[in-house]
């Protein structure tokens, strides 16, 4: 299944319902269903403008819908979906609109860039603590 890696506090914000866009500097063809991943690395600014203190990093945390991509053409656009995105106009000019968001049982995975696929049949062990990464 395709997988997205978001970074602490933005996937928490997507499995709570707070953050309905994601925003890329990219775009995308894909639609459908996707896992979200959050990355190892939180984003510190982000986890303090929204007061979270401990999420869990590197682990498939919930899946979403990737219905539709809204291009940003300028600022004022941008402005109206705010209170969606929950982001400055830095993190890019694609929005992803999701929806039917649910949490999954945490499955502790290494991200990547981009959209990516995760089957946990062809997984491995790559550490002694239990991550695992795709077969190539």
């Amino acid at each position: 299944m395709k997988t997205l890696t978001l970074k602490q506090p933005w996937a928490e914000l997507v499995l709570q319902g707070r953050k309905k866009i994601e925003l890329r500097k990219w775009n995308t063809n894909f639609r459908g269903n996707f896992f979200i991943h959050s990355s190892k690395v939180p984003d510190v600014d982000g986890m303090k403008k929204f007061g979270f203190d401990n999420l869990p990093n590197g682990f498939i945390l919930g899946k979403a819908n990737l219905f539709e991509v809204k291009k940003y053409l300028n600022d004022e656009e941008f402005d109206k979906d705010k209170d969606k995105h929950l982001a400055t106009g830095d993190w890019g000019n694609f929005g992803f609109l999701l929806d039917d968001v649910k949490r999954v049982e945490p499955i502790s995975a290494r991200g990547q860039l981009g959209f990516w696929d995760f089957n946990p049949d062809k997984m491995r062990e790559v550490d002694g603590q239990g991550t695992v990464g795709a077969l190539p």
